[in-house]
């Protein structure tokens, strides 16, 4: 049998393992239970492939999506693996091939569904086919009251114990709480080897900004990088097609996609896609866990995500190819007031919502940091991290002041008037600015009416949304969204507790984009490389990544390789590809003098 280094160079094409597969392909390899948490893009996937390769029998791997299970096993026929998916998307001829392969023995890797599981016929099939390995990719949906949460991830631990073979359970994001879930349900509580390797992504740089015109700032990101593909994440269905129509219109190829819409619909624009080199996707979270395109250069939220996993998550699809890639995240206190009505209205036992509000916190502490983003990111998952330079913060840092006494004023106008109004009155209270409605109530004559003429009402929305932000102050849903104070705020109250704002600024203008992948000499063959690879990919219906990554074209455009021993150097290059492709792109790269 080869060993597992001998593998990953001659069927995947890579020369050496990322930080910390080795150890868990060694670890799934020897029959271990294992829990990997690794980052998106980091390489789960290779760490339960590549053990199939060295176990013998069949690894079953449960997955999520069938968009997610198609792409993976293409990628594996395309490397010369013999793998295959049973999904309710499969054709009748997709089906009886893979259950040919199953009878003569040369099925490697297995996708199924977990819905497939509540089937009463799963059990003695899987039995039958001698599966020896059971892989469970996106394991966090496993966590009951997670954002990804699948009924029928809870029949896995029944599965493992009637098949009495190793588990390996794979995720990109989970927090304690999330890690002792999928312990307790996947493995009877006996702890498994578990693996937490690195949650930073370093090439992602990570900026969010304070909502000003949410639609042009959008529009201002995607005009800096167009030609790039790039996802656009919406809290709304209605808001994705708005907005795709926009940036069409203002001339980039883009398409909506919402869960609302017919099947075929959504499958045509996962086509496009994976297949069209700079279309940007504008999408609600529907547009999810399926997607493993490398070269996304930029994901940008037009609202505020869920929580700081489904953040992490999100921006994790971006430059999964380890090129240089982009993120933005716009929110503002309507973002906020949603989030807070979502958990508050939601059917969740108290102290599941109070661990929601600690999550929404960590997002929000996040968005309104006032120091290097990717420290208070990494710091959530349990990691030390140094000043990263990748950040909107490190390379512009805020503008700060003590914010004390302006929060003790805003809390003093709330208190004064029962905390029974929102911002916009509070702030007309503390400028001094006698509406009607003010008068109305003779809240012109409260001590705190004038107090904040220091500031312009911009200034003011700036505190609040840092005070709802900080969760000093809620939206209380039985009183319309009015503000109420938290007791976190009580030590600022009573100027225990010093807090410092950032002082708001007018909008920047967006930074330039990423510079190009190769230089200025190489671009024409880089072109030329893709247009081969797109022609192949349309004949052969494949996404153009299935071929050769990006990664993959911009070594053979800078190092020109002349030779067929020369181009298996080449990233991704393994020997199935080198075979089926390598002739045809040693011609291009020829013909390019």
């Amino acid at each position: 049998m080869p060993s597992a280094a001998t593998l990953l160079r001659d069927v995947f094409g890579f020369d050496a393992f990322r930080p910390g597969q080795e150890e868990i392909v060694h670890t799934v390899a020897t029959g271990c239970n294992t829990l990997a948490i690794m980052p998106t893009g980091g390489g789960k996937s290779l760490c339960f492939q590549l053990p199939a390769l060295l176990r013998e029998g069949v690894t079953v791997v449960i997955s999520p999506l069938i968009a997610l299970m198609r792409d993976q096993v293409r990628g594996l026929r395309a490397a010369g693996v013999e793998a295959g998916a049973l999904t309710s998307g499969n054709t009748e001829e997709e089906t009886a091939e893979v259950w040919a392969a199953l009878e003569a023995g040369r099925l490697k890797l297995l996708y199924i569904a977990p819905e497939r599981l509540a089937a009463g016929s799963a059990l003695g099939m899987l039995r039958r086919i001698g599966v020896s390995l059971i892989a469970v990719d996106e394991a966090h949906c496993v966590s009951q009251w997670g954002h990804d949460f699948r009924p029928d991830y809870l029949r896995i631990g029944e599965l493992r114990r009637a098949l009495n073979v190793p588990l390996a359970a794979f995720t990109a994001t989970a927090d304690a709480e999330t890690q002792q879930e999928i312990v307790d349900k996947l493995f009877d509580g006996q702890p498994p080897q578990i693996f937490l390797h690195g949650f930073d992504r370093p090439n992602i740089h990570l900026a969010f900004a304070a909502k000003d015109g949410p639609r042009q700032q959008i529009m201002r990101f995607a005009a800096a990088r167009k030609g790039q593909s790039g996802i656009v994440y919406c809290g709304t269905r209605a808001k994705t097609e708005g907005l795709a129509q926009a940036l069409d219109q203002a001339g980039h190829s883009a398409c909506a996609y919402h869960g609302g819409m017919e099947a075929d619909r959504r499958r045509e624009v996962e086509h496009r896609f994976n297949t069209e080199d700079g279309l940007i996707v504008v999408a609600t979270v529907a547009f999810g866990m399926g997607v493993d395109k490398p070269d996304i250069r930029w994901v940008a939220h037009a609202d505020l995500p869920k929580s700081i996993e489904a953040y992490y998550q999100e921006i994790g699809r971006a430059g999964r190819d380890g090129a240089p890639a982009e993120t933005l995240t716009l929110y503002g206190p309507d973002d906020i007031r949603l989030r807070r009505s979502q958990i508050d209205e939601g059917l969740a036992p108290p102290e599941r919502r109070m661990a929601d509000h600690g999550r929404l916190n960590a997002l929000l502490g996040l968005a309104e940091a006032l120091e290097c983003r990717r420290v208070a990111l990494l710091r959530y998952f349990g990691e030390a991290a140094e000043p990263c330079g990748n950040c909107d913060l490190c390379e512009t840092p805020p503008e700060t002041f003590d914010g004390t006494e302006a929060v003790r004023k805003a809390l003093s106008a709330m208190l004064r008037t029962g905390e029974r109004f929102g911002t916009g009155h509070l702030i007309d209270i503390l400028t001094g600015t006698a509406t009607d409605k003010v008068r109305a109530r003779g809240h012109d004559d409260l001590p705190t009416f004038g107090v904040g003429r220091d500031m312009d009402k911009r200034g003011w929305q700036g505190v609040f949304r840092q005070m709802m932000g900080h969760d000093l102050v809620r939206p209380d849903p039985e009183r319309h969204g009015a503000l109420v104070m938290t007791e976190a705020a009580r030590p600022i109250l009573r100027a225990e507790t010093p807090i410092r704002l950032r002082r708001e600024v007018a909008q920047r203008t967006p930074r330039p984009a990423v510079k190009a992948l190769v230089s200025e000499e190489d671009a024409p063959l880089l072109s030329a490389l893709k247009a081969k690879r797109r022609a192949l990919a349309e004949a052969a219906k494949v996404p153009a990544y299935v071929v050769f990554s990006d990664r993959s074209l911009v070594e053979m455009a800078q190092n020109r390789p002349a030779t067929a021993e020369a181009m298996a150097d080449v990233h991704g290059v393994g020997a199935a590809k080198l075979e089926r492709y390598g002739d045809t792109f040693l011609e291009v790269i020829r013909a390019a003098g």
